[in-house]
């Protein structure tokens, strides 16, 4: 599911007053009534004021909203914690002079219930309620049909898994830590009171796990670790699942199994051809540059890059950097004066 960025919904700060939350609410809703907005997108907008304003009014369920953080991005995806039932919610929006109120709009279309994301955040909220205008009604549906256990893939986890170029030359561990967020397991999510989780339902979970990574692991593979995902309200458990990237080294480049960087040598030494040293993930090796070499001519040292599946080890590619001195001594200015003047001849 998508999460649903309520503040900016509403056009306001996170640290909106509710003086501020009501009035954007109230100037919002008047904006996208479909009585007065024929636009094809009114409708939804106008749910999603309402709903923005059902978190953001009511202090519990903001303070649990908040706990999630301000790092999320509207849109993006929102993995649910375990344990969270679906409860069918009707709600009224206030009385607008003039107008429907949102509640006799029931469930036609868009205008119809929360969004998922609501749902999952606070089904446990629901209350029964008097009918007053202006006051929300929580209901469950009658004749509800069985709850299903949450499927397996719900208490899935994936997390990247960043490694350096050096450790993937030979088969190790990595201890690898894993944050998420969960039903706190102290209050079973119910929140209210709980200095486990400050009330809100949720708490960070926090393990450090001992991953063996495979030599020459290749960048998007997925690491499979089984039963370290969440864990159900019935003891089912997900697991956690680490997508190989590499970190960004300072001097290679990984291009398969093959490794590329660059190798600086002098003008002098392009034209009269030396033996340069070149660092590889192997370590330092030698290498013979012809005369005449041109920069950005690439030297194949064979079976010096990242460990193959299938055995053996790719290339590391050496490219010729030509490295022209940016303040030469006064005696290397005069050879090159003679050099250009050669040229010229």
């Amino acid at each position: 599911m998508k999460y649903k960025d309520y503040y900016k919904i509403l056009k306001v700060e996170r640290g909106a007053s509710e003086r501020e939350i009501k009035s954007a609410y109230r100037k919002l809703a008047r904006k996208y009534h479909p009585d007065v907005n024929k636009e094809k997108d009114a409708a939804q907008k106008f749910k999603d004021v309402n709903e923005a304003y059902e978190v953001l009014s009511d202090r519990e369920k903001r303070k649990r909203y908040d706990s999630l953080g301000s790092s999320w991005q509207e849109g993006a995806d929102f993995t649910p914690p375990p344990g969270y039932e679906n409860i069918h919610i009707d709600f009224g929006a206030g009385d607008f002079s003039g107008f429907k109120t949102f509640h006799e709009f029931g469930d036609q279309g868009a205008m119809g219930g929360f969004s998922d994301f609501f749902e999952t955040m606070f089904a446990d909220f629901f209350q029964q309620s008097s009918g007053r205008t202006g006051q929300r009604a929580y209901t469950r549906t009658t004749a509800e049909p069985p709850r299903p256990k949450e499927k397996p893939e719900a208490l899935d986890i994936t997390r990247d898994l960043f490694i350096d170029l050096e450790d993937l030359m030979e088969p190790g561990t990595k201890a690898v830590k894993v944050s998420y967020m969960d039903k706190c397991k102290e209050c079973s999510g119910r929140g209210s009171y709980c200095y486990q989780c400050g009330g809100s339902g949720f708490a960070t979970i926090t393990k450090t796990l001992n991953v063996k990574i495979p030599a020459g692991v290749k960048e998007g593979t997925k690491i499979r670790l089984a039963g370290e995902g969440k864990v159900g309200r019935h003891g089912q458990k997900g697991n956690l699942y680490l997508i190989v990237k590499y970190k960004k080294h300072p001097y290679f480049k990984p291009e398969g199994s093959n490794i590329t960087a660059e190798l600086e040598i002098s003008p002098p030494k392009a034209v009269l051809g030396t033996v340069a040293q070149a660092n590889t993930l192997h370590g330092v090796v030698k290498v013979t540059i012809p005369p005449g070499t041109q920069s950005e001519k690439s030297l194949r040292l064979k079976g010096l890059g990242l460990p193959k599946k299938e055995g053996g080890y790719g290339d590391h590619i050496a490219r010729v950097k030509i490295n022209i001195p940016e303040n030469p001594s006064d005696k290397e200015k005069e050879l090159y004066q003679k050099l250009s003047e050669l040229e010229q001849v």
